[in-house]
């Protein structure tokens, strides 16, 4: 029997009772009434349970799943899914460059509200939206190759771990004195005992460890910003949410989704319309997905946080809500900044401007000041792992937003945005691997600045190539996307009206 991954609404059900109980409603009583008929938990970390169910209980899954839709949330009110109302609870979100900001009398704006008083583990509070800056000069186009080149390495490099746990990451990097790690996986030297008790990632190893590394393999940490260059190159930066819609059923194979991406796919498929199509029985709704497809409108938008933040709000809403849009929008604001910053110490003013395009609230900006705190108070990075993991480890699935999110902020605090000890400490550190490698590795280069500036071991067995099933990009070069993003590129204009 084919089991469908990621979408079977037995497989569903315990991630959604998982997630009910994270995002403020109380699942107790549905979650009594599925263990009461037999329901298994969700599989740990496969996409769908070894064996097939019954019909009535893949019935009461879907029945239950509906009825959890319906729990209110005593969080609704902190972490608000709509633009508006998360812009509303941004004291200090940033204000276009002053160069291309619209004059003050065309578009109303409120007075600033004063800053929360900072609490002990909170970082020092980002500079107010009025303060002036320069207005940012587009990047060149060598400055996106580095971007590129680093979200392919980060991601190369935490592919064959993708799904171990912590301790098998550690054994298997220090099995081959690559501990801390510094370079990319081999499967020489490691015991075979060693592999039995944690093998590679089955899919990843045979083209991302040392020894096989031919070019950049597909992974769909690459595929996303594909697919937004495409977004950007038809709609231009007013596209909608409909738009992204419409552009993954043209242009991206369905087995070429994952989680609250594959949800929301069938979600349109049974003709449910954005933004229903992130909640409909989609328990992966602030998993890391969105996360991993806000590069483009960060590059896209150099120096101007606020743009990058609202356009990764569009694209993220198709299949994500609250905490799973924070992610995507906290990363381009950080982009963003990051695109413009002069060094890559700059990392840490970048960080603090990712911060002020989330409600300051949320469970997402609590995790992420925690974990810079824990960087900025230890010295050894593994007890900073150690430390997110016991605050993590129990409650959020290795896929959640929440965590990785705050690992990824965490490594390029503890690196100083340097480029090999941002992409080691991310993907040290264990839970999504590849794609907290990539998210550091974009984060990273673009602070080196250059392809240069990067070390040959890590850029040399990439090959200037590309492997993808989005469009015509298969076999692409680096230097050809940078040379497209770089087109797409332009001083912040304000939109008019927003489209319906």
């Amino acid at each position: 029997m084919l089991r469908l991954t990621w979408v079977q609404p037995e497989d569903l059900i315990g991630h959604e009772l998982r997630q009910a109980a994270l995002d403020g409603r109380e699942p107790s009583r549905i979650a009594a009434r599925w263990r009461a008929a037999g329901g298994r938990e969700a599989p740990l970390r496969a996409g769908a349970s070894p064996e097939p169910t019954s019909r009535y209980l893949r019935t009461l899954a879907e029945d239950l799943l509906d009825e959890l839709a319906d729990l209110p949330s005593r969080l609704a009110d902190r972490e608000p899914t709509d633009l508006a109302r998360i812009r509303a609870s941004c004291p200090s979100w940033p204000a276009p460059p002053p160069s291309t900001a619209e004059p003050p009398a065309s578009r109303p704006t409120l007075p600033p509200a004063a800053p929360p008083a900072p609490r002990p583990t909170q970082p020092p509070a980002a500079p107010p939206a009025s303060r002036p800056t320069p207005p940012p000069a587009t990047p060149p186009a060598s400055r996106y190759e580095a971007a590129w080149l680093g979200r392919a390495v980060g991601c190369l490099l935490g592919k064959p771990v993708e799904k171990l746990p912590l301790e098998g990451i550690r054994l298997l990097a220090a099995a081959t004195g690559n501990r801390p790690l510094n370079s990319y996986f081999t499967a020489k030297g490691v015991p075979p005992e060693l592999l039995a008790a944690h093998p590679w990632n089955r899919r990843s190893a045979p083209t991302s460890l040392a020894e096989n590394i031919d070019g950049m393999p597909e992974d769909d940490d690459l595929n996303y910003p594909l697919l937004d260059l495409l977004l950007l190159q038809r709609h231009g930066r007013d596209f909608t949410t409909t738009d992204v819609a419409r552009l993954w059923l043209d242009e991206l194979p369905a087995g070429r989704t994952f989680t609250a991406e594959r949800v929301a796919y069938r979600n349109l498929l049974l003709g449910i319309e954005p933004p229903h199509t992130a909640r409909h029985r989609n328990p992966f709704r602030e998993w890391i997905g969105a996360l991993i497809r806000a590069d483009v409108h960060g590059w896209t938008n150099p120096g101007d946080p606020g743009a990058a933040a609202e356009q990764a709000h569009r694209d993220a809403t198709l299949t994500h809500t609250a905490n799973g849009v924070y992610a995507a929008m906290f990363t381009a604001a950080v982009i963003a900044q990051a695109a413009v910053a002069t060094a890559p110490d700059d990392i840490h003013a970048c960080l603090r401007t990712g911060l002020t395009v989330i409600p300051p609230k949320s469970r997402l900006a609590e995790a992420v000041r925690h974990a810079v705190q824990l960087a900025r108070v230890h010295e050894d990075f593994d007890t900073v792992v150690d430390e997110l993991h016991a605050t993590h480890a129990d409650t959020h699935h290795w896929v959640h937003a929440v965590p990785n999110t705050a690992l990824i902020a965490a490594a390029l605090t503890h690196a100083d945005g340097d480029f090999t000890g941002s992409i080691c400490r991310a993907v040290s550190g264990g839970w999504d691997t590849d794609s907290n490698g990539a998210t550091a590795g974009s984060v990273a280069a673009l602070l080196a600045g250059a392809p240069a500036a990067l070390p040959d071991r890590w850029t040399t067995p990439l090959k200037n190539r590309l492997a993808t099933s989005v469009a015509d990009f298969n076999g692409t070069g680096f230097d050809a996307l940078a040379r497209l993003t770089h087109d797409l590129t332009h001083p912040y204009t304000p939109r008019e009206a927003p489209r319906p």
